[in-house]
């Protein structure tokens, strides 16, 4: 349970680089405990963000709260802040111990009482007496550990993760996933993590924050960024999605009909914004949302229909992925378990494909020069 006084607030902060804008008047607030993913591309301002919170960059404007006091002017080394890097930077030539202990010695804390805190530590991200052991005897994920445990030790209001799964391969990135989470729940730190990569915001977060072009397109609960994104950008980011492009032929409130490139008919429900007759739109509909069947009176009345062909089956475990063709031409994802009467669907199988006006999500087309 988070308590409603946010461990951290940024209020309007904007970063320049030469007239270049990194960050653009981003306003957030993180509550206590909480975990917070900042989720966006390459080059979108998520690190620079995070290194104004730590302290590495000053913001060209707008303020930084901590506990409710602004950093402005803080030191990195005075922030009551901890960071995981993307590489670690754990010493390869100090012991699991002294790497752990590293920044207690740099605040002159008796040796004793390092080495009882140490261990404490240790034992607390599942890691017991491997102090003395060399940090080459340790797997990745143990690494993974040690570096947080570095960090914990100095007791932080706010841990900064800079994708720190980003080297592991995808097995381990995948258990540390659940590791990282709990780690988080166990020391009740609020945890500030950007990445690039959905799947690890989505699984372990309490809010997450689409950024791109150095803004935030949304703030919400991995429920919400994934079912009702805000923006056409969060729909095409976060998770796979149909991408359809249509006009819209008539509006009764917030159902709109359309009528896509091929001349099909369909209603969906609009995101927000003003959208009127003759607009063209983009819808975005996810291949979990869309049914098939091999006739069309096996597809409820109240679904968009339409006849696709087979393009490609591509098997992905408990799911197969069908790639099918509408009458455009264009390529429609589909999601579908490996049992039932399409455990045998061939590529050129004629199929149709259905779902609900409110499975879609709409948006103004995004023009481009």
């Amino acid at each position: 349970m988070t308590e409603t006084n946010p461990d951290l607030v940024c209020r309007h902060l904007l970063k320049d680089f030469d007239g270049f804008r990194a960050v653009d008047r981003v306003s957030f607030e993180v509550p206590k405990g909480s975990f917070f993913s900042i989720l966006g591309p390459s080059g979108c301002g998520k690190t620079t963000l995070l290194r104004m919170i730590a302290g590495f960059q000053s913001p060209t404007q707008g303020d930084l709260l901590i506990k409710g006091q602004s950093m402005i002017g803080v030191p990195p080394n005075k922030r009551p802040v901890s960071m995981v890097f993307q590489h670690l930077a754990l010493f390869p030539t100090m012991s699991i111990g002294d790497n752990v202990g590293f920044g207690l010695r740099q605040r002159g804390v008796a040796r004793a009482d390092i080495a009882h805190r140490v261990d404490e530590v240790l034992e607390r991200v599942g890691l017991p007496g491997v102090s003395a052991r060399r940090i080459d005897q340790l797997s990745g994920g143990q690494k993974q550990r040690v570096a947080i445990a570095r960090c914990m030790i100095l007791e932080p209001d706010v841990l900064l993760l800079d994708e720190p799964l980003g080297a592991l391969d995808l097995k381990l990135r995948e258990h540390m996933k659940v590791e990282l989470k709990s780690l988080q729940a166990a020391f009740d730190t609020t945890f500030v993590y950007i990445t690039h990569d959905q799947s690890e915001a989505l699984v372990m977060s309490d809010n997450i924050a689409v950024m791109n072009q150095g803004r935030f397109e949304q703030i919400g609960t991995p429920q919400d960024v994934y079912h009702a994104p805000a923006t056409a950008f969060v729909a095409g980011f976060v998770g796979e999605a149909n991408n359809i492009e249509a006009k819209v032929s008539a509006a009764n409130g917030s159902i709109l009909t359309l009528v896509s490139t091929a001349g099909t008919e369909m209603k969906v429900e609009a995101a927000g914004g003003d959208l009127a007759v003759g607009d063209m739109v983009q819808v975005f509909l996810r291949p979990e949302a869309i049914e098939m069947s091999k006739t069309m009176e096996g597809l409820g009345a109240e679904l968009n229909v339409s006849q696709c062909r087979v393009d490609t089956v591509l098997f992905n475990g408990a799911n197969s992925s069908v790639m099918v063709r509408d009458a455009a031409g264009n390529l429609i994802s589909v999601a579908l378990p490996q049992t039932g009467s399409f455990a045998d669907l061939c590529e050129g199988d004629d199929v149709f494909t259905g779902w609900r006006p409110e499975k879609a999500r709409c948006y103004p087309a995004v023009r481009t020069p």
